[in-house]
């Protein structure tokens, strides 16, 4: 290791986002990205600062929520499908953290760090959005792990996760580290799982309707320890680890309990690298892609902080087989050049009604968009 890349370590440690490189434009940004062969890669949308979780509208809307650098929900809109938004809505502002959006029936759910909030009639008041209607405000308002992602399941239920408090710990409420749900009106709040310690990306399987999510392990175990983790819930009560075993094998260091051993409590199904911070994720369920993607897991990694050589800022591809995820892959990369500078960091993923995918960046506020053109 040369003497220039020591020095970019020393300073990526210091300050993980130093190395933020700022392209002339965005094609020389897409000419550093790579993708696989037949596939295009575009911006769909830019000029969203802090641009995190997507939502699918009607009408070629996707709904955008953002991260506390921002506090501002989004909708742009694809009016005539050819790939490239040409219009875009502030929401709303000056929320707490509104990282989680969800779309039903012409209404948006918006998650911020301490509630569920909705906005009624939405697609037809775009340019002059609604005040919202609040669904529920008995979350923590802690904001380490903070941020939620937001999802309405098939049973017509919304799902959210409620990180840690912590980089590790044994948070004091049991509302910490877990995965909920509740009815979209906001009443029958459930805990249905424990053990999560920053789960910010979920999406049911096609098919089987099963849950699966991503977890964010913990920190300062070394360059190559935990692994992050996609796991799969099947059981109301299950644990799935934290704090006291990381990666279904691992027991935490600093945190024991006689009934919390790795053999009690539910491993993952794929472990991801460690550092690399799985977030956003989705099924494929489109036709546009050849047929080998059919059913597959994209995720967005956003990229290590806590490792002395950066890795991650991609989206990889975890392929099922029989119903379990047997591989994984590099889908897109590039966002981490060869000399570690940090172009920019994917957050959630999006399939359009086209099939093409939509992949938030909050580093450089862009929508990228992915299709196959053969």
């Amino acid at each position: 290791m040369n003497i220039i890349k020591v020095i970019l370590f020393a300073l990526f440690l210091i300050n993980p986002y130093f190395a933020i490189a700022q392209p002339n434009n965005h094609q020389d940004l897409l000419k550093q990205l790579h993708v696989p062969a037949g596939f295009t890669l575009s911006i769909f949308a830019d000029n969203l600062p802090s641009v995190r979780s997507l939502a699918l509208g009607d009408n070629g809307v996707v709904f955008v929520g953002t991260g506390s650098e921002e506090n501002t929900v989004y909708a742009v809109q694809d009016s005539n499908n050819d790939g490239l938004a040409d219009a875009r809505y502030v929401i709303a502002s000056h929320l707490f953290t509104p990282n989680g959006v969800a779309y039903k029936d012409d209404s948006l759910y918006v998650a911020e760090i301490n509630r569920i909030i909705r906005f009624d009639h939405i697609t037809q008041s775009l340019a002059n959005p609604p005040k919202p209607v609040v669904v529920y405000d008995q979350l923590p308002s802690e904001e380490w792990h903070g941020s939620k992602y937001l999802r309405i399941g098939p049973d017509n239920k919304l799902y959210t996760a409620v990180g840690a408090p912590c980089n590790v710990c044994e948070p004091e409420k049991p509302i910490f580290s877990s995965l909920v749900r509740l009815n979209i009106d906001g009443s029958g709040f459930e805990m249905l799982a424990r053990g999560i310690r920053s789960s910010v990306g979920l999406d049911w399987q096609p098919e089987t309707n099963a849950l699966f999510f991503t977890d964010n392990g913990r920190d300062y175990m070394g360059d190559d320890l935990p692994p992050d983790e996609l796991n799969h819930w099947t059981t109301v009560g299950e644990h799935f680890g934290f704090p006291y075993c990381h990666g279904g094998d691992i027991a935490d260091p600093e945190f024991t309990a006689p009934d919390k051993t790795c053999s009690q409590l539910t491993a993952p199904e794929w472990k991801f690298s460690a550092h690399v911070a799985s977030l956003g994720m989705r099924f494929y369920r489109g036709s546009q892609f050849p047929v080998e993607f059919k059913n597959q897991l994209f995720v967005a990694q956003h990229g290590s902080w806590n490792r002395s050589i950066p890795v991650g800022y991609r989206v990889t591809l975890v392929k099922f087989d029989q119903g379990k995820p047997a591989s994984e892959q590099v889908f897109v990369d590039g966002w981490l050049t060869q000399d570690y500078k940090v172009l920019g960091r994917p957050v959630d993923i999006l399939e359009m009604p086209d099939g093409s995918l939509l992949v938030s960046d909050d580093k450089l506020g862009l929508i990228y968009r992915i299709a196959y053109t053969g």
